[in-house]
């Protein structure tokens, strides 16, 4: 039987041996997969669901024998990247297409509004908000574009719709980005409603800049695909 050696959430044992009896795939990427694996300690005999992720040396190993195949600890083969608890109650799931650290940061904020921590939701919003504007500026010297704006948020929206690097249709909603941010930051005074608000501009602007355009690529890529097959 496979096991994992691991400290247990429920009765507090370290380093105890688990049987693990069960094993879903809950993500793929590239070669690297996501376990959720439902696992009994061997000290309180109660069940943990632990999140593993393939490990690159042996994932080949792992794919080809089977998770719970494994004859010996898993602890070699794979990452053990915490289990299943009410953090992972999130009832907001990113737009599509956005990139991978940018996604990370969300599903945090998520997580801490799933568990009515307003603050830390609005915070984690503010910081996508920040490194997709981040990512919106030039990288040359230009007009009218200093430390200043590059370093303040709040300045680098304002920038960045005045020079219509940001729809305009978006610009009312993004009143509550400098003001709840900075609050949900520094004051700890957030309230639900606040960052519901920072959430709201958060999921339009990625939307708008990763969602949006990916969407039409993919369509133009398969109408030229689909116009090549009829020539």
């Amino acid at each position: 039987m496979a096991e994992l050696v691991a400290d247990c959430p429920r009765c507090g044992a370290n380093r105890i041996t688990f049987n693990l009896l069960s094993s879903i795939t809950v993500k793929v990427n590239g070669w690297k997969h996501w376990y959720e694996v439902f696992s009994i300690c061997r000290q309180c005999h109660h069940s943990t669901v632990f999140i593993l992720i393939d490990v690159h040396n042996y994932y080949q190993y792992v794919h080809d024998t089977g998770l719970l195949n494994i004859e010996a600890a898993v602890n070699r083969y794979v990452e053990n990247h915490g289990f299943v608890s009410l953090k992972d109650v999130i009832n907001v799931e990113p737009p599509d297409h956005v990139p991978e650290q940018i996604e990370m940061v969300f599903r945090e904020g998520a997580t801490c509004l799933s568990v009515n921590c307003w603050n830390a939701a609005g915070t984690m919003f503010r910081l996508c908000i920040d490194l997709v504007t981040k990512g919106l500026m030039p990288e040359e010297d230009t007009e009218g574009l200093n430390a200043r704006i590059r370093k303040s948020l709040g300045l680098r929206l304002q920038w960045l719709f005045e020079n219509g690097k940001l729809p305009e249709g978006i610009k009312e909603l993004s009143t509550c980005v400098q003001q709840d941010g900075n609050d949900g930051a520094h004051d700890g005074s957030l309230e639900k409603e606040d960052a519901e608000n920072l959430l709201d501009f958060t999921m339009i602007l990625l939307e708008r800049i990763y969602t949006e355009p990916e969407r039409v690529r993919l369509a133009s890529e398969r109408r030229e695909q689909r116009r090549n097959q009829s020539n």
